[in-house]
């Protein structure tokens, strides 16, 4: 929507819906099961259902989402705070900004399209959260891992759960989609 002065104003439906993916994002992170190195958590099932739901605005979400627990709000796995950025797997919350841009863009909403777009923003999640824990490992602690231990131990480990996180979000989506196709629309355009 633009003012009468041309400047992009947010609908406060739009930024309702922006703050609630928030949440749902900062609840997953505390639905967690610590494994390996990365705890598994429900977050990337909210990004990519946001992605889904909210298309191309969904990185609103995420970015309310970083940017709160940055300002040092807890609402990360391990806490919150500016230093968070130093915690080896702050790339997976980048990768996460990243996906939901990614896969909001597209508008298609076929099954085999959906899931297809929504494994690239994982891979997408996977590939920048692993750069970015190595970097971290290796400048700010001096550590260096095996590519095998690292493609084991940050992405194999967590692959079935974030599929079936995909799954759910797709199945949540075309729930919403054929119920309340008209509201949906009107919030994405």
């Amino acid at each position: 929507m633009i003012n009468t002065q041309g400047v992009s104003v947010m609908k406060i439906k739009d930024m309702c819906l922006y703050a609630l993916f928030a949440v749902f994002i900062a609840v997953g992170a505390f639905i967690k099961v610590p494994v390996s190195i990365v705890s598994i958590t429900f977050q990337t099932l909210f990004v990519i259902m946001a992605s889904l739901i909210l298309r191309q605005k969904a990185v609103y979400s995420v970015l309310l989402y970083v940017g709160m627990g940055l300002l040092g709000l807890p609402v990360f796995t391990s806490g919150g705070g500016i230093s968070y950025v130093l915690i080896p797997s702050f790339g997976y919350l980048i990768g996460f900004v990243i996906s939901s841009w990614f896969v909001g863009r597209y508008h298609n909403t076929d099954h085999v399209s959906l899931f297809l777009r929504s494994c690239i923003g994982l891979l997408i999640i996977y590939v920048i959260g692993m750069l970015y824990f190595i970097l971290i490992q290796y400048v700010y602690y001096g550590q260096l891992f095996s590519i095998s231990w690292i493609f084991t131990s940050l992405c194999l480990v967590y692959l079935p759960g974030d599929l079936l996180s995909i799954i759910t979000a797709i199945v949540i989506y075309k729930r919403i989609e054929y119920s309340l196709p008209q509201y949906i629309m009107q919030s994405n355009t």
